[in-house]
């Protein structure tokens, strides 16, 4: 199975560093947040990787490489504008192929283990997310969870930047520049939105004091 980390972004809340740097190649414990993600990918089996790119990207290109002194291989897909995070993964789907795939937003921490995700997209799925309960440095949450699925949007869970998805539903749409949250909403509303609950340690980098906290 392949894997895709979304680190187009520019990380405007972050902008006294990002104006140089781009969000995934800020240093956690000295190391760029996004070697520590391809790590975790490695350690669950997943060394086929694309990344997309816009803001600095070729600052990204210079420090991963092909990805083979990480022990893993990497294809780039390249932005000319900002595409979204849907739009963004549906221009790369030539380098994704037609099988469900691993996605990671290129802005989060997290002691998520990776084989935890199921074998394969639950039955009718074409999506499965990651929900963690909502912490209490976060304003609000994402959605609601029962049985299996995302029941609706809510409070009590935040979406972990952390998916499985099938091609089809990228394929299936007419735009270019687009959310996945858009996707989401619509498989919410005929739940086909499958889930599973992560209580480990997960950080959004969104702002200058929540990088700090997590460097302290």
């Amino acid at each position: 199975m392949k894997a895709m980390i979304l680190a187009a972004g520019r990380g405007s809340r972050l902008a006294a560093l990002t104006d140089k740097t781009p969000k995934p190649l800020l240093p956690v414990h000295g190391k760029p947040l996004i070697e520590r993600q391809i790590e975790q990918l490695k350690t669950a089996g997943l060394t086929e990787l694309i990344i997309n790119l816009h803001h600095l990207g070729d600052q990204i290109v210079d420090t991963l490489g092909d990805g083979t002194h990480l022990g893993v291989s990497i294809s780039y897909s390249k932005e000319d504008t900002p595409l979204e995070t849907g739009g963004g993964i549906k221009y790369a789907l030539p380098l994704l192929g037609n099988e469900p795939f691993v996605l990671l937003n290129g802005d989060i921490w997290t002691d998520f283990d990776f084989q935890t995700l199921p074998v394969s997209l639950p039955s009718p799925g074409l999506a499965h997310v990651v929900l963690t309960p909502t912490p209490e440095w976060r304003e609000r949450g994402d959605f609601e969870y029962q049985s299996g699925y995302v029941s609706g949007r809510g409070t009590a869970y935040v979406y972990c930047g952390i998916a499985m998805l099938s091609p089809q539903i990228l394929q299936a749409r007419a735009e270019t520049v687009f959310s996945l949250r858009d996707i989401y909403f619509d498989l919410i509303k005929t739940n086909r939105l499958s889930a599973q609950i992560f209580h480990g340690e997960w950080l959004d980098i969104g702002t200058l004091a929540e990088y700090e906290s997590l460097n302290a």
